[in-house]
């Protein structure tokens, strides 16, 4: 209850210079916007990318600027009342001029219709004109990547959008990173999806590209951002048409590796939004192999397990949402979206075994497996918003909601069976059940208000309860995998609840000489039960798993000093961020899954804290864009599974293996630079390319220096690169190439495997640009990619060696159809521009499950 109160105050406290709110429009801060049309006076056809710039009436100093869209269309928003200065300008034409262009406060939208512009007589023979909007774009607070520009996206997922995004990386198993920290926010315009904290990779590959607008990448989050993710934000924005009228798209491909399909429509109409999009993808099935070589030797026990397994995986993903929204007048606006997810894997696979005893030969075991993996998660976000702007333009507050849903099902076997000429028997056979579900709760409110000129405040309160349940079953089999019989020692209830209760205060200052101040705090408290359900006798169960309780509170403070000077910026920023430790890491119960690699959580793990100093550069050349950045990042409690070799007897066998604990094992300190560029070097060619490195140092904490060897301790250099070039030809054809690749990632005990491809795209467009068919392959030049893993210890020795087939050919198509216009309505429209990104969220939950018979628990 202090929680709630707390909150409400801070929220009550951010308005107390409004008490009331206005009932309607009025007032000289009414904004509006200015439209048109730019057309080409020979061909009368529309002039996509002119650079449309506004000015005060007479002034020289420009206000905003748009691109025309690919239909010539251009709208600038958020004008008061007033007389500008409007300047058209493209390669190959002369810059029109317009002045003056009023708006009142009885019409605020202006139409200027259409725009004609005459191609120059003394270039007209001479230069070829190619319209290209930035793919990239480096702007104050973050880098946006426009994927709906890329032609290479078009076919694929949000995984392989996320591959080309400037700083960002995705291993071989769809874990994000930014500058290499896997603990990442990822939000969905500008919002968290229960979908994502059940287990984003999967989720991730349910998004079709084509229905991604933009990436937006914030490394330095302040502090109106929740504190979770310790490598920053990564917020996925879907496509939405500002535009009145009618329109839509219909886009896909099909391929050797997957097939996609997109369907998008849009209607606006005076005050009144609404949008519709369906997508989904379907993998062929795809072999996997491994090759696994597990020794321990620690005095006691002397013992190599050899697997050498396949797995063959079939995925599927589907994503609908629908949106709505009504501005009520110019001051009050509500828009709600509802997004629902299906998706799932299944494999099927087996393999053969070994166990060699050094100690006792007559111990050996050599087996054949077989596998069956059945996993299923679906749900939806329903989030309702309502926007109130005050008579001073910027003055604002938003009220927003949001209840998350998801669930996740894993059903699996294993049944093994022996090879050898004297029968012995191998593992035992097991099958397993797993259901979790997942509840979200989010209110929240936000609060902006310009102050003055010089000074602007944002504020604002949040909560966020989490009710997250699974249930665990595991059954043993007879020698045919049959007669299941409930398994008490390794089943399992589990409930889970955590409440985040957050505030915040940013202050923007903006200072003489080009300088900029950026000053912020934020609190958040979080509370944590695990109570874990025991359905059967207590003397069934064997793991006696206790109830455990925590309470922690983060204070978040960050600062920006930013300093302008001309096309140059440069940044110095600080910013504190932190990781919740999940359900998957917290949770007591042993997982025996995979006999011989066991894992279990930590209930008693404290949170990661990372704190971040960062210099960046960033200018422009012309048409080129480039970023440097040098950075310095200190995490305490750093999070990491620690194995350790075990020697157990289960339903009477004793069993040699690993068991993976979690465990806050390490301080690490890490220096960085990044490096970012996109030139044009001739007209039709944009070359882009970034490089991240920065160093893993760890200072590995007294109790677990002895799981530790020497070798780990050393500061190791790790790094991601990445590379594309797009190249307009003539007719509309346009051709693409790019890759990345991204060094072994480092842990106290070994290293995750690297991880690189390359694609090569061609696209031709026609129907004045309203169609497009292309052409894309990824890893044209080689079938399989093979993937390492090392893990050691004094004790004990782990690698695996997998081969994942990532060579793929497909086709891409795309058509737009409707008819937008610009055109001001015959109501009185206030231009309002809703601010519908309400920042923030949490990603504690569920976690997803893994292929061939070793689910990951939930």
């Amino acid at each position: 209850m202090k929680r709630i109160l707390l909150l409400l105050i801070i929220i009550l406290g951010c308005m107390t210079a409004k008490a009331q709110f206005p009932t309607g429009g009025g007032g000289s801060s009414i904004v509006g916007k200015i439209s048109g049309t730019v057309i080409d006076s020979l061909t009368k056809k529309p002039v996509d990318y002119a650079t449309v710039t506004i000015y005060r009436s007479g002034a020289k100093s420009p206000l905003n600027g748009v691109l025309t869209d690919d239909k010539g269309n251009f709208q600038i928003n958020n004008l008061k009342a007033g007389k500008y200065k409007i300047t058209v300008s493209f390669i190959g034409y002369p810059t029109k001029t317009f002045d003056p262009v009023e708006t009142t406060l009885s019409k605020p939208d202006y139409n200027m219709g259409d725009v004609v512009l005459a191609p120059s007589a003394k270039t007209l023979k001479e230069v070829q004109v190619v319209g290209q909007a930035a793919l990239v774009e480096n702007k104050i607070d973050k880098i946006v990547y426009n994927a709906e520009k890329d032609l290479t996206a078009a076919g694929g997922n949000a995984t392989d959008v996320l591959q080309k995004v400037p700083l960002v990386s995705v291993d071989m198993n769809g874990n994000v990173a930014i500058r290499g920290d896997q603990n990442v926010r990822v939000l969905i315009n500008g919002k968290p999806s229960g979908a994502t904290s059940a287990s984003l990779s999967d989720v991730l590959k349910t998004i079709p590209a084509d229905q991604i607008k933009n990436v937006e990448v914030i490394t330095s989050p302040s502090a109106k951002y929740d504190a979770e993710g310790s490598g920053g934000i990564i917020n996925i924005v879907t496509k939405t048409k500002n535009a009145s009228g009618i329109s839509g798209s219909v886009s896909g491909g099909v391929g050797t590796r997957q097939n996609n399909g997109n369907v998008n429509f849009n209607y606006n109409k005076n005050r009144f939004n609404f949008s519709a999009n369906l997508g989904g993808n379907l993998t062929w099935p795809q072999t996997i192999t491994t090759v696994f070589d597990q020794t321990i030797n620690n005095g006691t026990i002397n013992q190599h397990n050899h697997n050498d397994t396949y797995n063959e995986m079939k995925r599927h993903g589907a994503r609908g949402t629908v949106s709505a929204g009504y501005e009520f007048n110019g001051y009050n606006s509500i828009n709600s979206t509802i997004a629902i997810n299906d998706g799932g894997f299944n494999t099927k696979g087996g393999g053969d075994y070994s166990i060699e005893d050094f100690n006792d030969p007559s111990k050996n075991l050599i087996y054949a497996g077989n596998t069956l993996n059945h996993n299923k998660f679906s749900g939806f976000d329903w989030n309702l918003d309502y926007t109130h702007k005050f008579k001073k333009e910027g003055h604002e507050v938003t009220v927003s909601g949001q209840w998350s849903h998801s669930i996740i099902k894993t059903d699996y076997s294993s049944i093994f069976t022996s090879k050898q000429t004297t029968p012995a028997i191998p593992q035992p056979n097991q099958q397993g059940n797993n259901d979790g579900k997942n509840n979200e709760y989010t209110v929240q409110a936000d609060y902006t208000n310009p102050i003055s000129k010089v000074l602007k405040l944002e504020a604002g309160g949040k909560t966020i309860q989490r009710r997250i349940s699974s249930t665990y079953d595991i059954f043993s089999l007879d020698a045919d995998g049959k007669n299941p019989i409930l398994d008490p020692e390794n089943s399992n209830l589990y409930d889970y609840n955590q409440n985040v209760y957050a505030g915040y205060s940013v202050f923007t200052f903006t200072l003489p000489k080009s300088y900029s101040l950026l000053a912020g705090f934020r609190y958040e408290n979080t509370q944590i039960k695990g109570d874990p359900q025991t359905p059967f006798a207590s003397g069934d169960n064997q793991q006696q798993l206790n109830p455990f309780t925590a309470s922690y509170n983060t204070y978040i403070p960050s600062l920006t000093l930013q300093k302008t000077f001309g096309a140059n910026t440069l940044k110095l920023s600080y910013s504190k961020r932190i990781q919740r430790p999940s359900l998957q890491v917290l949770n007591p119960f042993i997982n025996r899954t995979n006999i011989q690699a066991q894992s279990v959580g930590n209930p008693n793990l404290a949170p990661e804290v990372s704190q971040t100093v960062e210099l960046n550069y960033n200018t422009f050349i012309s048409s080129s864009v480039l970023n440097f950045s040098v950075y310095y990042k200190r995490t305490n409690d750093l999070i990491e599974g620690i194995a350790v070799p075990i020697n157990e007897i289960v339903d009477g066998k004793n069993v040699i293996g690993t068991r993976t604990v979690q465990n806050n094992v390490a301080l690490n300190n890490s220096l960085g630079a990044s490096f970012f560029g996109s030139i044009t070097p001739i007209k039709p060619l944009t070359i882009r390319g970034s490089v991240n490195v920065f160093t893993y140092n760890p200072t590995v904490y007294d109790e677990y220096a002895g799981s530790v060897n020497e070798d780990a301790l050393k500061t190791r250099v790790q790094y991601t690169m990445f590379g594309s070039a797009q190249y307009n030809l003539p007719k509309d054809f346009i051709v693409e190439a790019f890759g990345f690749v991204n060094s072994p990632r480092r842990t106290i005990q070994g290293s995750s495997p690297s991880f690189g491809i390359y694609v090569f795209g061609v696209k031709k467009q026609f129907m004045n640009k309203k169609a497009s068919i292309g052409f894309n392959t990824v890893q044209p030049f080689a079938v399989n990619k093979s993937f390492n893993q090392d893990i050691s210890s004094p004790g004990f020795s782990q690698i695996s060696h997998t081969k994942v087939p990532f060579q793929s050919f497909g086709i891409t198509f795309s058509y737009s159809f409707g008819k937008i216009s610009f055109k001001a309505p015959t109501q009185k429209k206030k231009g309002v521009n809703n601010d519908d990104l309400i920042q923030g969220g949490d990603q504690g939950g569920m976690g997803g499950g893994a292929g061939g018979g070793t689910p990951a628990r939930q």
